[in-house]
C-alpha cells in the first residue's frame, strides 16, 4: 500500500509570525461532484462549538459532491468522526467509537471511515490510529477541511489509505459551502486559531495561530443569514475578543459588534471572550445594541493568582475580579458563565479555596467545571503533579455544589416573569413541552398552542430550577 502520509508535527504548530494569513478561496473540483450520488454520509461531532460549525462544511462539501445525509450510521456509505482533544475522555471516547465502527466496516468493506477534528491534529493520536485503528480511511485535521473532497475521491479511484493533516499556522479560506444543522440558528466564525498558549491548552497547537477573517466576509455571511430568516448568530473564535489583532488594523471586535448588530438580525452572542482582551470599545457596543443578548462567558480558570500565573492566563485574581465587577455594574441584568479547573498540577489546598471564594464574589449564572486533563505537549503536561485523584475529584464535587447553589438563586429573579423565548423545538423527552432559550441564555421549557421553530415567543416562568426554568406560553 502507497503510504503518502503528511502527518502532524508539533513543533511546526508551535511556531508563529506577525504576517497577515492568507486569504485563499475554495472551488470544487468539477471531477468530484456526483461522486456522491446514491450515496449518504453521516456525522459524528465532539467538542465545541468550533467543531459543530466545523462538521456543518463537512456536510456541505459533502453535499455538493452528491451525497446526502442519513441520521443512521448502519446506512451511510462515509462515516466522519469530528474529534476534540481538549481533555482525555474526550479521545478515549472517540477511540471507542471508531473501534464500534470495526464492526460496520466488516459488514461494508466499501465504507469510508474518516477522522478529522483537533485530534488529527495530534502526533501521538494519530500514530495510534494508524496502527490499531486500520477500520480508519482517511485522516484530516482542522487546517484543510476543504481536502475532503479530494481526500475521498482519492481513497475511492486508488483504494488506499490517505492522512493528510497540515501542521503549520493555518490560513484563511472563504466560499466554503455549508449545511446549516439549524434552521433559525447559525454559528459564524469570525477567526480562527489562539495565540494565548495556556499552559495547559492544545488548542494552539491543534487550530493554529490567531487568524481573523475580514469584516466585509463576515458582515456579508451575517446579512445572507437575516435575508434566510435566522434569528440568532453566534460569532465564534478561541478569543473572539482578539479579533482584529492579526491584520494591524484600526478595527477591533467591539467594531465587529456594531457592524454586525446593523444587519438587524435578532439576536447576538459570542463565544468565547477572554479576559485579557475584553477592552471598553467591546463594552460600549454591548450597551448600545439591543440586539447583543445580555450573555458573557467569561473564564476564570482559577481563583488563585499563583495558579493562573502557572498557567499561563496572563492576568491575577485581582485583575479578573475587577474586570468582572466592572462588567456587572456597567451592564445590569446580564447573566454570565465562566470555565473552572480543578487538581491543576499541585494546585494547593489554599488555592482551591481562592477559587471557592472568588466563585463567591462572582456568583456566576452557571459554570463549566473540569477536572485538569494532562495534555502531551502542553508545558503542563511536564509539571511534576503530587495531588491524589480523589483529592480533585472531592474538590469538583465542592465546586459543583456551589455552581448549583448560585445557578438556582441567579434563576430565582424569572420566577413569575414574562419573558422572550426563541424556540429550538419540541422537547425528545415530552412532545408536548417545546424548550428555547431567553436573551441571558436561560434554558425553558415550556407548553402552548401554535408554537414553532424559530419563532420568538413570550413565556410566563412557572417553576425554577437550577440549570432550567419551566413555564407557559402567553399571548
Amino acid at each position: 500500500m502507497k503510504k503518502d502520509y503528511i502527518l502532524p508535527s508539533l513543533n511546526d504548530a508551535r511556531r508563529r509570525n506577525k504576517e497577515v494569513s492568507k486569504n485563499v478561496s475554495f472551488i470544487m473540483d468539477d471531477s468530484y461532484k456526483g461522486l456522491g450520488e446514491g450515496k449518504h454520509y453521516y456525522i459524528i461531532t465532539h467538542g465545541c462549538q468550533a467543531n459543530q460549525r466545523d462538521s456543518e462544511t463537512m456536510a456541505g462539501l459533502l453535499d455538493q459532491m452528491g451525497y446526502s445525509m442519513c441520521d443512521d450510521e448502519k446506512k451511510a456509505d462515509v462515516i466522519i468522526v469530528n474529534t476534540c482533544a481538549v481533555r482525555q475522555g474526550a479521545e478515549e471516547k472517540v477511540l471507542g467509537e471508531i473501534g464500534a465502527l470495526k464492526r460496520l466496516k466488516t459488514l461494508n468493506p466499501d465504507l469510508i471511515i474518516a477522522l478529522g477534528g483537533c485530534m488529527a491534529q495530534e502526533e501521538e493520536s494519530v500514530r495510534t490510529i494508524m496502527e490499531k485503528y486500520r477500520q480508519v480511511d482517511i485522516i484530516f485535521g482542522t487546517h484543510n477541511i476543504y481536502s475532503l473532497p479530494k481526500l475521498l475521491y482519492e481513497v475511492i479511484t486508488t483504494r488506499t489509505r490517505k492522512i493528510e493533516v497540515f501542521s503549520g499556522m493555518g490560513e484563511v479560506v472563504e466560499s466554503l459551502p455549508v449545511t446549516r444543522f439549524m434552521s433559525h440558528k447559525a454559528w459564524v466564525n469570525i477567526m480562527y486559531g489562539c495565540d494565548k498558549f495556556c499552559s495547559y491548552c492544545i488548542v494552539p497547537y491543534t487550530r493554529g495561530k490567531e487568524r481573523s477573517r475580514q469584516k466585509e466576509d463576515i458582515i456579508y455571511e451575517v446579512e445572507e443569514l437575516v435575508k434566510q430568516g435566522y434569528k440568532e448568530v453566534c460569532l465564534l473564535g478561541q478569543n473572539v475578543n482578539a479579533y482584529g489583532k492579526d491584520l494591524h488594523i484600526d478595527y477591533t471586535f467591539g467594531d465587529l459588534l456594531s457592524d454586525v448588530a446593523k444587519t438587524g438580525i435578532d439576536r447576538i452572542r459570542f463565544m468565547t471572550s477572554h479576559p485579557w482582551d475584553f477592552d471598553d470599545t467591546m463594552i460600549r457596543s454591548i450597551k448600545e445594541n439591543k440586539n447583543i443578548m445580555p450573555y458573557i462567558h467569561l473564564p476564570i480558570q482559577s481563583g488563585n493568582t499563583g495558579i493562573l500565573k502557572k498557567m499561563n492566563r496572563r492576568y491575577t485574581r485581582e485583575e479578573y475580579l475587577a474586570l468582572f465587577d466592572k462588567l456587572k455594574e456597567q451592564l445590569p441584568g446580564y447573566s454570565f458563565t465562566t470555565d473552572i479547573i480543578v487538581g491543576f498540577p499541585n494546585e494547593s489546598d489554599e488555592a482551591f479555596e481562592d477559587t471557592l471564594s472568588a466563585y463567591d464574589h462572582c456568583q456566576f449564572d452557571n459554570a463549566f467545571t473540569f477536572i485538569y486533563s494532562k495534555r502531551e505537549g502542553t508545558p503542563a503536561a511536564a509539571m511534576e503533579d503530587l495531588i491524589d485523584r480523589s483529592v480533585k475529584e472531592e474538590r469538583l464535587q465542592r465546586l459543583n455544589e456551589k455552581v448549583a447553589y448560585y445557578a438556582n438563586k441567579k434563576n430565582q429573579r424569572f420566577k413569575d416573569s414574562i419573558v422572550e423565548v426563541l424556540v429550538d423545538g419540541v422537547s425528545k423527552r415530552n412532545s408536548n413541552v417545546y424548550s428555547g432559550y431567553t436573551p441571558e441564555n436561560k434554558l425553558v421549557n415550556f407548553t402552548g398552542e401554535n408554537i414553532h421553530t424559530g419563532d420568538i415567543v413570550k413565556v410566563k416562568i412557572t417553576e425554577v430550577m437550577s440549570f432550567s426554568l419551566n413555564g407557559v406560553k402567553v399571548d
